[in-house]
């Protein structure tokens, strides 16, 4: 990618990563970040003419949001792409598809919305320092 090219990228989406810093971001191989791109339709980095792969900050969000529903929440990859699609059309709730009617007590929902809000802290903590190491 020429430097002229790169420059309009990054001045119209923002800064941009290569594969190998949302790998070290996330604590993910680089193969898993292209499997990935396969599963979801909804993480789809810029493409430079060399073929490099170049991550905007929402797509390292979606990465740490995939592996959260992954990893961390037990959702399988398909379940994992069906609650993404959800919440993109407004379906799903940020809770993790949890309904909360169905508990009869504040106290059996506490425990998951307190996990959810370190989950999202987590997360957001990660994209700072993703910023902070671009510096």
């Amino acid at each position: 990618m020429s430097s002229a090219a790169a420059t309009s990228l990054s001045e119209e989406d923002g800064k941009l990563y290569r594969i190998g810093e949302v790998s070290r971001v996330a604590d993910l191989k680089p193969f898993v970040l292209r499997y990935w791109e396969s599963e979801f339709p909804m993480l789809q980095p810029v493409k430079c003419s060399r073929g490099h792969r170049l991550y905007r900050q929402e797509d390292v969000d979606l990465v740490l949001k995939i592996k959260r529903l992954l990893y961390d929440e037990g959702f399988t990859i398909a379940g994992a792409r069906r609650h993404l699609r959800d919440l993109e059309n407004g379906g799903a709730t940020e809770t993790g598809g949890v309904d909360l009617v169905a508990f009869n007590t504040l106290e059996a929902v506490t425990p998951q919305l307190n996990r959810k809000l370190l989950l999202d802290l987590r997360d957001s903590l990660r994209s700072f320092l993703t910023l902070l190491e671009g510096k």
